[in-house]
């Protein structure tokens, strides 16, 4: 929220002839040199003293007048010093019988937040009223100034100023003020109420008001936050106007009226809370009879977020999102979700956690954004229980983790299910500083009701599947996991602290065909390196993939004499002693009879060269069929001023095929539906900044596969003292056409959507410069296949 600052011009006025039990006998002319603060010096962090108006007073001066019981007149340079508090003026007079204190001549005040500058200056020591004529102000400790043709204070913390202006270009620079024929401060209220205040861009108002309320101190107040202004080939000009609602201390409300050329009015809210419970807020975007798409009609979007912690014990979360229609995302930009997305999650939990217990109440379901497809289950809802007895014996930990869950979804050729799972475990934890063992043994108890009145089991989809209505799995598992961390300084590289941490683990489960179960929140999980050690193949109970293997693996790391991590390497394999388990999907036990009996190889790589230079990989080579199944690699260099990255991605057609569920995203096409020969993408992005108010960036994506851009942007941004602009130019791969997806390729033809839009807006003044200020790395408003940087997490 957008804050008038504090001091503006009132704030330091309070004070700018010091105290009112200033004397003329008080005063004296002091011609020793001393060290004195300058005038147009930012004290706002020297501690302020205990009474600053009992402070001692300076008084320098050429020459001084008096007459008894009269007047006191300092004239010549005059030099008023009390504490933080300087004021210069060409004369000083002191009228004793009315209390009333003139300055005249290019008064200038400070108070270490402010310096003003004043034809005259009268102060009423009995009232405490003050009066400046043609007053010019700046702040000290941040942009900003303007002017006053009269400025009074009324009351102890009451202020009127006529024909005042605000802006915080530097002096010379008019690009932009506000302005009103009056301005009332209320110190107390920290607020500023401006009559009649125009917005005006090179000395011509672009804007009118006939009334606005700001806050100027750390108080939260109603009123305006300051617009901005773009345009867009696809929307045409945009205007925004945010709206602040203090409603109370502990929630408030912000609006936004945005104005789009070719779309109407849009009305997005966004409301916060605080209470006992935790914390939430609830975003809305409303526009009603969209023009661009009528036959879409009203379209909106909203979302409720809630955290909180109750009385330590009690734990809530809840993400619940919901659009209009499933192009929502797609045709509107949001602040709740991306065109990426394909779905949003509706979700509410609740925990009581103790010491050795937790009890969690989950509701979940999911708003699908695509055509094709199959639809989620909902889970309505899901009861856990988790009981935890670490060191129940000298090394043994116990525990047990169930869960009562119902499944139901709006596809009626699927079954609906209540599914209970009971798993209790024992584990052994054995651990030093240089390495660790753990042993786990599971027994994994599920039971299944399922509902299969109207299901048509003679469907294909239903071939590889015997389900039964009511089905009982226990399956016991094994696991025992061992590594050890191994240390030298490198004598082939030198300098650096080199480990060796090697690490391997046995897995047991027992086969047992699982084809009367149906999935209903479970999937396969990717084999990555770290995937190799974990002792489930899904992310779910629905499947419990039989295993009789031994995983291991290593990784190196190389630390400099700093201790800062600058290169890792991580590579490991399965070996499948029953080679029967090595390829069973989650309905059958065969596997392919000329297979070898190891998995595929995982590889991580991270580096990091003196901080400048920095790559990222990771591969999955298949020994089976001798090819890469995955590869990433990442490679970025950065300099002074800017940065360059080049990356690169790459899946096979088969491995999508073996790791996705195809018909979940497309029931029609299947692997055509989404990909022609799997991914191979590369990508080159870039940030430069020129100078101090010029800066560039620009990213490309393209398709190897279908020889197809999918994505370019370019950037330029200018930002000035007081305001900025930015150029966005960018085309987009939305679709292919005459069909969704790729079943048609070559014949399909590629959809783009070009769109040039001019970003701007003021700079100061609590205000964030808009979409399109910064390099890509920090600012992914409009693209999207964002920056990801390499080595993050080592950095």
């Amino acid at each position: 929220m957008s804050r008038f600052p504090r001091t503006l011009l009132a704030a330091s006025i309070s004070a700018s002839l010091f105290a009112p039990q200033i004397q003329a006998n008080e005063a004296l002319v002091d011609n020793s040199v001393q060290e004195l603060p300058a005038i147009d010096q930012c004290l706002i962090d020297q501690p302020d003293a205990e009474n600053p108006n009992q402070q001692p007073i300076t008084v320098e001066a050429d020459s001084l007048e008096g007459v008894n019981g009269d007047k006191a007149t300092y004239s010549g340079n005059v030099v008023v010093v009390q504490g933080k508090k300087r004021m210069q003026a060409d004369s000083v007079t002191l009228h004793q019988k009315d209390n009333v204190v003139v300055a005249e001549g290019n008064v200038m005040f400070s108070d270490g937040q402010v310096k003003t500058l004043s034809d005259k200056a009268v102060n009423n020591l009995n009232t405490e009223y003050v009066e400046l004529n043609n007053t010019k102000y700046e702040f000290l400790c941040e942009p900003g100034r303007g002017e006053a043709a009269y400025v009074s204070k009324t009351g102890k913390a009451i202020y009127e100023i006529e024909d005042g202006s605000l802006t915080s270009c530097p002096e010379g620079d008019n690009s932009w003020r506000m302005s009103a024929s009056s301005i009332e401060i209320d110190q107390d209220e920290e607020e500023a109420t401006f009559f009649n205040p125009r917005f005006e861009v090179q000395s011509v108002p672009i804007f009118y008001l006939p009334y606005l309320t700001v806050p100027i101190g750390d108080t939260r107040k109603t009123g305006f936050l300051y617009p901005t202004v773009s345009y867009g080939s696809s929307d045409g000009i945009e205007f925004e106007v945010p709206i602040y609602w203090n409603l109370a201390p502990n929630y408030d409300l912000e609006t936004t009226l945005k104005y789009m050329e070719k779309r109407g009015t849009q009305l997005n809210s966004k409301f916060r809370y605080l209470s006992e419970l935790g914390q939430g807020q609830v975003e809305s975007e409303y526009l009603p009879d969209d023009q661009k798409y009528p036959e879409q009609g009203d379209r909106w979007a909203m979302q409720y977020t809630h955290d909180g912690i109750y009385q330590q014990n009690w734990k809530f979360h809840i993400d619940y999102s919901k659009v209009s229609d499933i192009n929502y995302f797609t045709d509107i930009d949001s602040n709740i979700g991306k065109r990426e997305d394909g779905q949003l999650i509706q979700e509410g939990e609740f925990q009581y956690r103790t010491h050795n217990w937790d009890a969690t109440l989950l509701a979940r379901d999911f708003q699908v954004l695509t055509e094709e497809g199959s639809l989620p289950y909902r889970i309505l809802p899901q009861l856990s229980f988790n009981y935890y007895s670490p060191a129940l014996t000298p090394y043994l930990d116990f525990d047990v983790v169930s869960h009562v869950s119902r499944f139901d979804t709006d596809d009626k050729s699927k079954p609906s299910a209540t599914r209970i799972h009971v798993e209790p475990g024992i584990t052994i934890p054995i651990s030093t500083t240089w390495g660790s063992w753990t042993t786990e043994a599971r027994i994994l108890g599920t039971n299944y009701q399922q509902d299969l009145d109207g299901i048509d089991l003679n469907d294909s989809q239903y071939d590889r599947y015997n389900l039964k209505e009511s089905v009982t799995r226990v399956i016991p598992e094994f696991r025992t996991h061992a590594g050890i961390v191994l240390e030298r300084n490198s004598y082939v590289l030198g300098g650096y602290t080199q480990t060796l941490e090697p690490q391997v683990q046995y897995l047991y489960v027992p086969k047992e065909d699982q084809s009367d179960i149906y999935l209903y929140d479970t999937t396969l999980l990717q084999t990555d390196y770290y995937g190799l050690f974990r002792s489930r193949k899904y992310s779910g109970v629905d499947r419990i993939a039989a295993a009789n293997q031994f995983s291991y693996g290593a990784s190196t790391r190389f630390f400099d004499d700093m201790y800062k991590e600058r290169l890792n390497i991580s590579f490991g394999q399965i070996f499948y002693l029953d080679k029967s388990t090595k390829n069973s999907d989650s309905n059958t036990l065969d596997s392919d009879p000329d297979s070898t009996s190891y998995s595929a190889w995982a590889v991580e790589m991270d580096f990091n060269f003196s901080d400048y230079l920095f790559y990222h990989g990771g591969v999955q080579y298949d020994v089976d069929s001798s090819e890469m199944q995955i590869s990433n690699s990442t490679l970025e260099y950065r300099f002074n001023k800017g940065y360059i990255q080049g990356n690169y991605r790459y899946v096979t057609k088969s491995y999508i095929e073996q790791t996705v569920d195809l018909e979940s995203i497309d029931a029609n096409n299947g692997i055509d539906g989404i990909t022609r020969d799997g991914i191979s993408q590369a990508g080159l992005l870039t940030g430069y900044t020129f100078s101090r108010n010029w800066n560039a960036s620009a990213q490309y994506f393209y398709d190897l596969t279908t020889d197809q851009s999918i994505e370019w942007l370019a950037r330029i941004n200018y930002i000035d003292d007081c305001w900025y602009i930015g150029f966005t130019y960018s085309n987009q791969l939305r679709g292919w056409s005459p069909e969704p997806g790729f079943s048609n390729y070559p014949n399909a033809t590629a959809d783009y959507e070009n769109n040039f839009s001019i970003n701007f807006g003021i700079v100061g003044f609590g205000t964030n410069m808009g979409t399109g200020s910064g390099l890509s790395e920090n600012d992914n408003g409009s693209n999207s296949l964002g920056y990801g940087r390499p080595f993050f997490l080592n950095n």
